[in-house]
């Protein structure tokens, strides 16, 4: 049987290969030289993070030591804070899915699962234009279904996985050998079904980006409702065609990720070719540039052309994924930069944990001397890590910053990050912070000055309480729309959960908050939701039995 899918996949990644051969993404146009202007109160995207899929069933379990490699943030370490997942539909054999998906939440990852196929007994075969062996789920086993996937939810939970996430379908609309969906069928199901899933919702998963299978969800007031995240596969899909007007239209309070790729081919042993790798890199810039996605899934973690290469070690496409996932954590938010200040040039820029982080890719093949001026934001110097030619993530020189400007040479065919630590009050732009013990209204939950650290005149306390709350009664908001409201909290260990409701309509559930260390070690985690013009409530409420000490909120626009 496992060989049997093997040759099924070889033959799907050869046509895929073929496919991104014919549909190349058309590079952006090159502008006139310039300085790279980071606006840190420009914000954009909350970033999910970056990761790949583990696949036990096909080729093998990580390795205890390759899971280290793959979620660590240490030296020679990944920093993948996303797992993605197989849902087989064998309940059997859901067992092999738990250690490495243990592993990458003890490291702080969250971890999504994707099904390929229903149970057999829940299909029935039809002519798909002239192949009369196709799979689809049968129309009177959609609620079957759905409870299938509830029950691989709730199987991880008891084995101590918390799910982020659970796809309807892994690409629908490129199902040769496995299931296929209609629009219409994943519109139904959505509509009728998906509400009944114990877990955040992503659909379509569409092989290429295609917009035929996302437009009828988006469109559909119900099924938009049960959707929480708008996945999707890149395979071939142009650059031109990565921003996706109707989600930016319609898709406020919602989550839209990248779910799988690999780029630009997956031919035998090319994880290391040179500069091929450097487009690893090229194209994460354009999927958070030019698509806006907030998490970037590679396919295979470990794979002759993956990001870790069959004897664990860390391909040069793993160092140019490195440069974002290593530095680009959780909870950060994308903000605005010059995307491509020179030829050749390609730049973006991120802010966190209160630093800011500039990842730039040059992929000329000569140096450049390039400028980049921090508005909004103060810092005294930036560190900086190289992944070229002969290096691999290279700590590199610290450059200081002089009236909110550095220049730093990128070298030939390179991608260089720059980690700068901001300065008190840097990045807040025109966000408003309201502090978590006044105005507020709580349930179950009682302000303290106990540690140390906050904000304010103290913090908020869960007190340990199953349904404990908080709700903000005077959020203002001169314009509707989605905006960022970034929490500061303290977390011993472990991962909490928490909805968020937005004028008493739960626009987010279970969205995690990370351990940041301890109780006076004051972290930040960014969500984006939907908000009326005029005075907004903001309430969270945990959902399980402890939540973060939590010590205010900054709202502000996406």
């Amino acid at each position: 049987m496992i060989s049997g899918v093997k040759k099924s996949l070889c033959t799907l990644l050869a046509c895929i290969t073929v496919l991104s051969v014919m549909l190349v993404p058309a590079p952006p146009k090159a502008s006139a030289a310039s300085d790279v202007t980071v606006n840190l109160s420009a914000e954009k995207q909350v970033i999910r993070g970056f990761g790949g899929i583990n696949l036990p069933a096909w080729i093998g379990d990580l390795t205890a030591a390759q899971r280290e490699t793959a979620f660590g943030n240490g030296p020679n370490q990944l920093g993948f804070s996303v797992l993605r997942i197989y849902v087989d539909e064998n309940k059997n054999n859901w067992y092999r899915e738990v250690e490495t998906a243990k592993s990458a939440i003890a490291h702080g990852a969250i971890v999504f699962a994707s099904p390929w196929n229903p149970p057999s007994d829940m299909t029935e075969t039809f002519n798909h234009d002239g192949d009369t062996s196709a799979k689809r789920l049968k129309y009177d086993k959609y609620a079957a279904y759905a409870q299938h996937l509830n029950d691989f939810v709730t199987y991880m939970k008891n084995n101590g996985v918390d799910l982020y996430a659970i796809s309807v379908q892994n690409e629908p609309d490129y199902a040769h050998t496995w299931t296929w969906w209609t629009p219409a069928e994943m519109l139904n199901f959505m509509k009728n079904n998906a509400g009944s899933i114990n877990c955040r919702v992503i659909a379509p998963e569409s092989f290429s980006y295609l917009k035929n299978m996302s437009d009828p969800i988006l469109n559909d007031s119900q099924a938009l409702a049960n959707m929480d995240i708008l996945g999707a596969h890149t395979y071939g899909t142009s650059f031109n065609n990565f921003p996706y007007p109707l989600f930016k239209q319609k898709g406020a309070g919602k989550e839209l990720w990248m779910t799988e790729v690999y780029y630009p081919n997956s031919d035998n042993n090319s994880a290391n070719r040179w500069p091929e790798a450097l487009d690893v890199a090229y194209h994460m810039h354009n999927a958070m540039v030019e698509a806006d996605f907030q998490a970037y899934v590679w396919w295979y973690i470990r794979r002759q052309y993956g990001p870790m290469i069959e004897d664990g070690t860390i391909s040069k496409r793993g160092d140019s994924m490195a440069q974002f996932s290593k530095f680009i954590r959780p909870g950060y938010v994308r903000v605005d930069a010059t995307k491509n200040p020179n030829t050749n040039v390609y730049t973006s820029a991120y802010k966190g944990d209160n630093k800011a982080v500039i990842v730039a890719i040059n992929k000329g093949t000569s140096a450049v001397s390039q400028k980049f001026v921090l508005q909004n934001g103060t810092a005294s110097g930036v560190s900086t890590w190289i992944t070229d030619a002969s290096r691999k993530v290279a700590s590199g020189a610290s450059i200081p910053v002089s009236n909110g400007s550095f220049t730093a040479q990128l070298p030939a065919q390179s991608v260089t990050t720059f980690v700068a630590s901001l300065g008190s009050g840097s990045g807040t732009g025109t966000g408003t912070t309201y502090e978590a013990e006044t105005g507020t209204a709580l349930t179950n939950a009682a302000a303290e000055t106990a540690n140390s650290g906050y904000s304010g005149s103290g913090y908020v306390n869960f007190n340990g309480s199953t349904d404990a709350a908080i709700q903000w009664n005077s959020v203002y908001c001169a314009v509707a729309g989605s905006k960022n409201v970034k929490f500061r909290y303290a977390l011993d260990t472990g991962t909490r959960n928490l909805d968020v409701y937005v004028n008493g309509t739960r626009v987010i559930s279970n969205t995690a908050f990370a351990a940041t260390g301890g109780w006076s070690t004051w972290g930040e985690t960014t969500v984006q939701v939907p908000m009326d013009a005029g005075i907004n409530t903001v309430k969270v409420v945990t959902t399980g039995t402890e939540g973060p000490n939590m010590d205010s909120i900054t709202v502000s626009a996406q």
